[in-house]
Parts: C-alpha cells; sequence; structure tokens
C-alpha cells in the first residue's frame, strides 16, 4: 500500500501486532495490522458497496469504490502508459483494506483488492486513474496496484490456491487488454519498487508459481 499525500500523515488506522508504512514519493502513513480476536475471513469492519450499475475494468470483480480522496482522476493511459502490474499483501483483513481505501483521511488505495479464501476481487480504483500504492509517483502514474489478503509471514493461512489463481487470471487480463510483457520485469512486487522501504509480497510468495498460472491464462 502507499499513501499520497506529500506531508506526513500520520494516523494509525490499528496498533496491534504488525504496520506497513504507506508511501507516495517518501510521505509517510502508518498501517497497523491486529490479529487478536479476529475471523480469517474480516475484520468485521463495515464497508460501503455500490448498489447500482457498475463500471469495471476486470469483468469478475466487485466494484467497491475507493474514497476520490485517495487516489488521483486520470485518463490513462492517454495521460499516463500502463506498463507494470505491481503485487502487494496488505498486511490486514480484507474488509478492513476496503474500508481504509474508503477513508478519505488514510490517502493510500490500489486498484484491486483480493480476498485470501475464495480470491473473490473487489476493484476499488479505475485503471485510468492512478491508484496510491507504490511509494513513488513515477510507478504510480504507469502502474496497476494488486493487494492480497494476508500476512507476508504466514503463507500458508493466507497465500491460498484461490488466491493465486484469481490474481493471475486478474493479471493476465490486466496485461492483455494493455499490451504489457508477461514477465518480471513487468509484473513485481511492492519490494521491487525503487526507493520503496517495503517487503511485501514478502519471500514467501511463490513467483514461479504465480508467473507460471498468468501464462496459462
Amino acid at each position: 500500500m502507499d499513501s499520497a499525500r506529500r506531508h506526513n500523515a500520520s494516523a494509525p488506522f490499528r496498533s496491534h501486532l504488525s504496520r506497513r508504512a504507506l508511501l507516495r514519493g517518501g510521505a509517510g502513513f502508518t498501517l497497523a495490522a491486529g490479529l487478536a480476536g479476529a475471523s480469517l475471513m474480516s475484520g468485521g469492519t463495515s464497508v460501503a458497496r455500490s448498489r447500482g450499475p457498475r463500471a469495471v475494468d476486470y469483468p469478475g470483480a466487485e466494484w467497491v469504490p475507493a474514497s476520490p480522496s485517495n487516489y488521483t482522476t486520470a485518463n490513462r493511459p492517454t495521460q499516463y502508459p500502463i506498463e507494470l502490474v505491481i503485487i502487494h499483501v496488505t498486511q490486514e483483513f480484507y474488509d478492513d483494506t476496503l474500508a481504509i481505501f474508503q477513508n478519505p483521511d488514510k490517502a493510500v488505495s490500489a486498484h484491486y483488492v483480493v480476498r485470501s479464501f475464495d480470491g473473490h476481487v473487489a476493484q476499488m480504483v479505475r485503471e485510468k486513474n492512478v491508484g496510491w500504492h507504490a511509494g513513488n509517483w513515477n510507478y504510480n502514474t504507469r502502474s496497476v496496484g494488486i493487494e492480497h489478503e494476508g500476512w507476508i509471514d504466514e503463507p500458508d493461512t493466507w497465500f491460498t490456491d484461490e488466491m493465486y489463481t484469481a490474481s493471475a487470471a486478474l493479471t493476465a487480463d490486466i496485461c492483455r487488454r494493455n499490451n504489457i510483457p508477461v514477465d518480471r520485469q513487468h509484473i513485481i512486487g511492492h519490494n521491487e519498487v525503487p526507493g520503496s522501504n517495503h517487503t511485501d509480497p514478502g519471500a514467501y510468495w511463490d513467483w514461479a508459481r504465480y508467473m507460471e498460472l498468468v501464462k496459462s491464462q
């Protein structure tokens, strides 16, 4: 994830076990994640969802719009080329992640969020707009960000077959529509963004498996 404000915006969402700094071009924001008493499927946070007709870029996605305060309205690929897919892990529960992206005070968003247990996909930012997820403005403008529910040090719990399969189908579709080469130079982890101090998707993300799944679509 990535905070988009150019000044410090430190406002912890929780204060429990793990946290990630959310950055856009060096600005700061803290997202904390709590495990105690929470379900593996949801943190129990209420999330506003669109009830009307949806306009999504990926047909398999549910439209759950992020706050307009948390991304930059644009006209990609005319304004900026879309050249990358950036893989993230939330360090949060799925519903809590949706709620964070809908909170106008958080200054963070990704285009998609993939749920762990069943691979359900929510689209929160249209691909034509610039999500605030990479920690590098140049990379934000040129990428589509995909967040995956879970914690990087608990792969057996969170990195499910359903999540890998659904995410790979999504990434393949993004690459097809935007003529992005299906390789590790164009499908990268958050940790590979220049200037990033993030470690997601972490050492346990199975890149070989993931890339094979993307290529098989």
